[in-house]
């Protein structure tokens, strides 16, 4: 079979999302909750958080995105509050059960790029980059 660049992305997703399902951090989070956690998180510290970050940074759809946050809502990770300068926005919060993970899902995410990216050089990462972020501007 051909190698395509469309089966071998594809793979790798996979094997990717995979490897993200595996982790259930004591059973209370997805990997997807995590990664979308470990973002509310660091993001949450430099400015508000809101379905719609979620949503471009994960290139997620809206529902998708909402049945991801209202899982994490039921998880009791985190809440939404309105904010002051427009009703119609709610800001995304980490509670203090998330916090309790930070450091555990900083540690999975970092293990994880590193598995990914065992043996690549530093110049073959930045190709890599430059052609999958042209890939990215293709398709969008």
């Amino acid at each position: 079979m051909k190698e395509t660049v469309g089966r071998s992305v594809g793979m790798l997703s996979n094997l990717i999302r995979r490897h993200f399902s595996t982790f259930s951090f004591q059973g209370t989070l997805s990997g997807a909750q995590g990664k979308t956690l470990h973002f509310i998180l660091a993001r949450g510290q430099e400015c508000d958080v809101f379905q719609k970050d979620i949503e471009e940074e994960y290139s997620l759809r809206p529902p998708t995105a909402t049945k991801l946050l209202k899982d994490m809502e039921k998880n009791g990770l985190i809440y939404r509050e309105a904010v002051p300068y427009d009703a119609r926005l709610k800001r995304i919060v980490a509670t203090e059960k998330a916090m309790q993970y930070q450091e555990l899902i900083h540690q999975s995410l970092e293990e994880t790029e590193d598995r990914l990216t065992s043996g690549i050089s530093s110049q073959d990462l930045a190709v890599f980059f430059r052609v999958v972020n042209q890939m990215i501007r293709n398709m969008s």
